[in-house]
């Protein structure tokens, strides 16, 4: 299982950055699949989620509204759409895959997450 993420960069605030998943080993439709952010000095934070069975997705408040996720489930790759970016969202973003079985799915509890990958940066600065 492989989750590699990319997309990240340096971008002014309300800036736009869409990040990008790309998922190998597994059959993606059959997992919800996520991302999850880290700042220095800050806790892991669910950003967003994904859930196949029925295209419901869950976001974190800090980002309802701006971000957008989605998935291509022929090339394997989940999206993370980022519009109206501020300086609160720089951080190392990963996506992550939830084990199977999580009940209800997409609530961002680390201990559902079985894979994930090493993130990438992003940085809002002006």
């Amino acid at each position: 299982v492989q989750l590699q993420a990319s997309g990240g960069g340096l971008v002014q605030p309300g800036g736009s950055l869409r990040l990008s998943c790309a998922a190998s080993g597994f059959t993606l439709d059959h997992y919800a699949i996520g991302w999850f952010r880290q700042a220095p000095g800050r806790d892991r934070e669910g950003v967003s989620c994904l859930n196949p069975r029925d295209g419901k997705t869950n976001y974190a408040d800090s980002v309802k509204g701006r971000f957008t996720i989605s998935r291509d489930d022929v090339t394997g790759t989940v999206y993370l759409q980022m519009n109206g970016l501020k300086l609160d969202d720089t951080a190392l973003y990963h996506c992550y895959r939830e084990r199977v079985g999580v009940w209800p799915r997409c609530q961002f509890a680390e201990r559902d997450y079985d894979y994930w990958g090493q993130g990438t940066l992003v940085t809002v600065s002006s």
